[in-house]
């Protein structure tokens, strides 16, 4: 059978992996602290016929050889932590980072998870929490009746408490960072996991250590480029319609071998 029909089934498959990748980008194009996600190809192993640097005869080498490819894989998918645009909402429990650097929430578990989308909440308990109801690490809460509620771009947590005139600070909110983000576990609801490829965290106050700093009152958006994202898929689209005609002429040639010979 033509090794032809196989190479581009190869290709086909990989495009196919690469548009679900530009498909999960675009879904997410508002979703506030998404990191678009970019497909790693690499080529497959090469069927060696005659090798580079061979004799020709006693006094010429192979200035080539010949070498034949067997197709095309996907290697890894890879965050792409870039920043996003901000978008200014005015509630004082939205927090961004300005820079790098991750919140640390608190899973179920007591394992302790990372994100970059700083839509914060009370519950019912008043403890800062994150759309899932993970606590904030370390742990902040804001008493019953308190008001003016300000973080500082280090972090800092002030309110006004009940019958007070000026304010108090109810903690400090850290950010880590990691030697490889895109060694990180993507878990899915903005949450990512430590692994041995990102490395161990690192602990620091915003502003600090080559930590971002805070900003109240925003969020950071999606770093989706639709207009990119709308090329790749065009890119992704004709490449896949190439394979497809390889296919097609591999087979076609094929066929022709079976009825004349």
């Amino acid at each position: 059978m033509s090794s032809a029909l196989w190479v581009s089934k190869t290709g086909l498959a990989a495009q196919d992996t690469a548009l679900s990748a530009v498909a999960n980008n675009l879904a997410n194009v508002n979703t506030n602290g998404f990191k678009s996600d970019r497909v790693v190809f690499e080529d497959l192993f090469y069927s060696i016929d005659r090798q580079p640097g061979a004799q020709a005869d006693q006094v010429n080498t192979v200035p080539s050889g010949i070498q034949l490819g067997s197709g095309v894989r996907v290697a890894g998918t890879q965050k792409v932590f870039t920043e996003g645009s901000m978008q200014t909402t005015g509630q004082p429990m939205d927090l961004a980072i300005v820079g790098r650097g991750f919140f640390q929430v608190e899973a179920p578990n007591g394992d302790t998870l990372y994100t970059e989308n700083g839509q914060l909440q009370l519950n019912s308990d008043g403890v800062v929490v994150n759309a899932q109801g993970l606590p904030l690490i370390p742990n902040i809460e804001v008493p019953a009746g308190a008001s003016s509620f300000t973080v500082g771009s280090d972090g800092t947590v002030t309110a006004i408490l009940p019958g007070e005139t000026q304010p108090t600070q109810l903690g400090q909110i850290t950010l880590v960072n990691f030697t490889n983000p895109a060694g990180l576990e993507a878990l899915g609801g903005n949450l990512y996991r430590e692994t041995v490829a990102s490395g161990q965290p690192v602990e620091g106050t915003p502003g600090e250590e080559g930590l971002g700093t805070l900003k109240q009152g925003v969020l950071e958006g999606s770093n989706v480029q639709v207009v990119e994202a709308m090329v790749n898929m065009i890119a992704i689209q004709r490449a896949y319609e190439a394979n497809a005609k390889v296919l097609d002429a591999a087979s076609g040639m094929q066929q022709f071998l079976n009825q004349t010979v």
